[in-house]
C-alpha cells in the first residue's frame, strides 16, 4: 500500500559534488516543496565553489536504460530537466516525455555558476528544436537567453524564447550587475510581468536549479503556472538570504527552513 501522498518529481540533472547546484539542489527543493525527488543523472562533473574543470556524460543507452526502469515504475507527476552533458541524451528524454503528460521545467543551462561555457556542440540546437515545444516553461538567465536565441536585445528573448515552442519562458537577470534582478516572464496566454528582487551581497551557486526545481514542485501540487513561477521567484530569494559559504567562494543556497515562509 502506497502510503505517500507527496507528489513524484523526475529530476534529469548533473551531479554537483559541492552540493549546490545540481541533483542535490533538486532534491533538497523538492523536499522542501513537500515533493519526492527521483533523478537520473545526466552528467558527472568535477566543479567546486570556484571553479569548474569538466564534465562526463552517460552513453545514451545507460541513460536511456535508467530513466526507463525508474519511470515504468514509479508515476511521475512532473519533470524538472537541467544540465545535460550531450546532446544525445536529448532524443532519448524527448521520447520519454513524447509518451507521458505531466509539466516540464527546462532550464536550459549552458555556462557553469562560476563562469564559462559548459555546453557541448549541438546542445542549444537540440534543446531549443526538441525540448523547448516539450516544456511548460524555460528558466535560462539572460546570458542563456540571448545565447539561445542570437539576439543582442534582452528584452527580445522572451518571446523569442516561446517561438521556440515552449508554453512560457522566465528569463532571470541573477547573472546581471546592479541593486535589483530584474525577471522577465511572457507565457503564450499572453501574460506579460516583470519581476524584480533586491539583489542580495555575495555570490551564490545553485540560485537557477534551485528556482527550475520549486517551479516543477509546486506545478506536481497542482498550483497554476504563474503561481508557481511567483512562488518559486520568492523561496529562491530567501534561500539566498539564508545561504552559507561553505567554500571559498560562491555561497551554498539555503533551502531548508518553514515552507510557509515562501509565501511572504
Amino acid at each position: 500500500m502506497n502510503r505517500s501522498a507527496r507528489p513524484v518529481v523526475l529530476a534529469l540533472s548533473g551531479h554537483d559534488p559541492s552540493g549546490a547546484a545540481g541533483a542535490q539542489a533538486d532534491i533538497e527543493t523538492l523536499a522542501n516543496a513537500d515533493c519526492h525527488c527521483v533523478s537520473v543523472l545526466t552528467c558527472l562533473t568535477t566543479q567546486n565553489t570556484a571553479r569548474f574543470e569538466s564534465l562526463e556524460a552517460p552513453s545514451p543507452a545507460r541513460f536511456k536504460e535508467r530513466l526507463t526502469l525508474l519511470t515504468e515504475d514509479i508515476p511521475i507527476n512532473a519533470c524538472k530537466i537541467g544540465l545535460l552533458g550531450s546532446p544525445a541524451l536529448v532524443d532519448v528524454i524527448t521520447d520519454y516525455l513524447e509518451s507521458v503528460t505531466l509539466p516540464v521545467v527546462l532550464d536550459p543551462i549552458l555556462r557553469a555558476g562560476v563562469g564559462g561555457n559548459i555546453a557541448q556542440p549541438g546542445l542549444p540546437q537540440a534543446l531549443t528544436e526538441k525540448l523547448f515545444p516539450q516544456a511548460a516553461i524555460v528558466t535560462p538567465n539572460r546570458a542563456e537567453a540571448l545565447a539561445l536565441t542570437g539576439l543582442a536585445d534582452a528584452a527580445a528573448t522572451p518571446q523569442a524564447l516561446l517561438d521556440f515552442g515552449c508554453e512560457a519562458a522566465l528569463v532571470t537577470g541573477a547573472d546581471e550587475t546592479g541593486t535589483e534582478v530584474i525577471n522577465a516572464y511572457r507565457d503564450r496566454a499572453g501574460a506579460v510581468a516583470e519581476y524584480r528582487w533586491e539583489k542580495l551581497p555575495g555570490q551564490f551557486h545553485g540560485s537557477g536549479c534551485t528556482l527550475s526545481a520549486c517551479i516543477a514542485g509546486r506545478l506536481a501540487q497542482g498550483d497554476s503556472l504563474k503561481t508557481a513561477v511567483e512562488t518559486a521567484q520568492s523561496y529562491t530569494w530567501q534561500t539566498l538570504k539564508r545561504a552559507q559559504r561553505l567554500g571559498r567562494a560562491q555561497s551554498h543556497p539555503g533551502r531548508f527552513f518553514n515552507g510557509a515562509q515562501v509565501r511572504q
